[in-house]
């Protein structure tokens, strides 16, 4: 495993360093300390996982974030002094896999990297299941693939994992409490900010191949939906 730590102080670098060290004692564990060093690191190896802070010397960690989310859906893990609500719903929409405010603690952060790198791997537990193909969404759980029509909808694993639960309970609701739980772990069933923020970007990327198709119905106060209906 590849693990890039992206912060400019070195006693958090190495704060996040010896945490993964214990935990994944073979990883190659690369640090860099501003954003420009961060893109390069993206652009020249395959990495597994990315602890980016936000306040870098150079540029802003949603900026570099943004910049790697143009070629790369590699898990980031955001890691910021800040805890204010709007910049955790910003890092969620610019593309991170998860929020985590200093100081941590060394478990907790342990916590929430091995939870994002279980979301983020290829969902297999449900790809014995029959393709579902209904009013021209057709999701294919063999090959991992959604498309519109005859367009593929470009989904990351934590997106299609989220609409694989939809698919499966339609045509019923699916709480959000099951939904945070099955997609994220029971440890996220109060976080309402990572479910908003995937709905929407998975709203947007099939507004971007079918235009007026919105696939998940909210149920205000229970849960979503797949929704089947196309609005011409």
């Amino acid at each position: 495993m590849r693990v890039l730590v992206v912060d400019d102080d070195p006693d958090i670098a190495e704060a996040v360093t010896a945490v993964v060290s214990v935990k994944w004692p073979d990883a190659e564990i690369i640090e860099a300390a501003d954003g420009h060093a961060a893109i390069e690191h993206v652009h020249r190896k395959h990495l597994d996982i990315i602890v980016l802070d936000v306040g870098l010397p150079d540029m802003s960690g949603f900026d570099v974030m943004r910049t790697i989310r143009e070629s790369s859906e590699v898990p980031i893990v955001m890691l910021t002094a800040r805890d204010g609500h709007m910049d955790k719903v910003e890092g969620l929409e610019f593309g991170a896999d998860d929020y985590i405010t200093k100081p941590f603690a060394p478990m907790e952060l342990l916590a929430r990297l091995s939870a994002v790198l279980r979301r983020t791997q290829r969902v297999t537990y449900i790809s014995e299941q029959e393709t579902f193909e209904e009013e021209g969404l057709r999701f294919d759980f063999a090959a991992h693939e959604v498309t519109y029509g005859s367009e593929k909808v470009p989904l990351t694993p934590l997106e299609y994992k989220l609409l694989a639960q939809l698919v499966q309970g339609y045509p019923h609701v699916v709480s959000h409490e099951n939904l945070l739980r099955s997609v994220w772990g029971p440890t996220y069933v109060g976080e309402s900010d990572y479910l908003k923020v995937h709905v929407q970007r998975i709203r947007s990327k099939f507004g971007t191949v079918a235009p007026g198709f919105d696939p998940i119905a909210n149920e205000r106060g229970v849960g979503y939906r797949l929704n089947l209906v196309h609005e011409r």
